[in-house]
């Protein structure tokens, strides 16, 4: 599911350390949509890479056990816009995508909750969404610009699967995952026990379990949920310049006894 090519890309170098060989196994994704004007949720998901365009397994798991907990909420899906392939380059198409729909949303149905969700490079992604500042290192003229700081009073929660941590992004020449400190009290992180792309493990198939494991994806669900059932949105969004980036709080890290998170 994770993308497996993300896998097979990463695991070489981490076995070549630890002296090990393994495998993972690859699914295949189904892509989902739904439009209505402005539901009371907009869960915007992006995929792992090599998934077919969607929301891929994963989020699809994560979009039927939210539905399961939100009562009688409408709710919309948005599958993030972007290549998802081995080019880990193009994850800025999938930020300039997720971010321009995050503030169009805010601006058109401001009482709407916004949940953003992501698998693996998807998971980057979404987590680069909510970053506060451009990385170290990174010409700004090259990125998407940070969210306005108002714009985090419209998204309810940030649930991300298999975030890549800091040893994942370095093999892959990235920067890591910082998690904006207006969004931090509302993400949380999950990771499959022993999965090597967020933890310290070395269970390389544990990255392709989160599709097919309920009680992992109900950790997602079951925390965007009571995210979305604190109090109303806000009124309209106002402009959308982001001020002054202030230090990343922490993010809640489940499902890894190791710890070993990215951000």
């Amino acid at each position: 599911m994770i993308a497996g090519n993300f896998v097979r890309f990463l695991v070489p170098a981490v076995l070549a350390a630890a002296g090990l060989s393994g495998s993972v196994v690859s699914a295949a994704a189904a892509p989902i949509a739904s439009a209505q004007p402005c539901p009371d949720v907009e869960l915007l998901f992006a995929r792992g890479t090599g998934e077919d365009p969607g929301v891929g397994p994963t989020g699809q798991a994560f979009v039927d056990n939210l539905r399961g907990r939100i009562g009688g909420k409408s709710m919309d899906v948005y599958p993030i816009n972007y290549p998802a392939s081995q080019e880990w380059e193009t994850g800025l198409d999938g930020i300039r995508d997720a971010g321009a729909h995050v503030e169009s949303t805010a601006a058109s149905c401001p009482q709407t909750k916004m949940v953003l969700g992501g698998y693996s490079q998807g998971a980057a992604v979404m987590g680069f969404v909510t970053s506060a500042a451009v990385p170290d290192g990174v010409d700004p003229a090259t990125v998407p610009r940070p969210l306005a700081p108002e714009i985090a009073n419209h998204v309810a929660a940030v649930v991300l699967f298999g975030t890549p941590n800091v040893r994942a992004m370095n093999f892959l020449n990235e920067p890591p995952v910082v998690i904006g400190p207006t969004y931090a009290s509302k993400t949380i992180k999950v990771c499959a026990p022993e999965d090597p792309v967020c933890s310290d493990g070395m269970n390389f198939a544990a990255h392709d379990t989160y599709a097919d494991d309920g009680s992992i994806v109900a950790k997602g669900a079951e925390f965007a949920a009571s995210r979305l059932n604190v109090g109303p949105p806000p009124g309209p969004a106002g402009p959308t310049t982001a001020g002054p980036a202030g230090p990343a709080g922490p993010t809640t890290a489940v499902g890894s006894p190791h710890g070993g998170f990215g951000s």
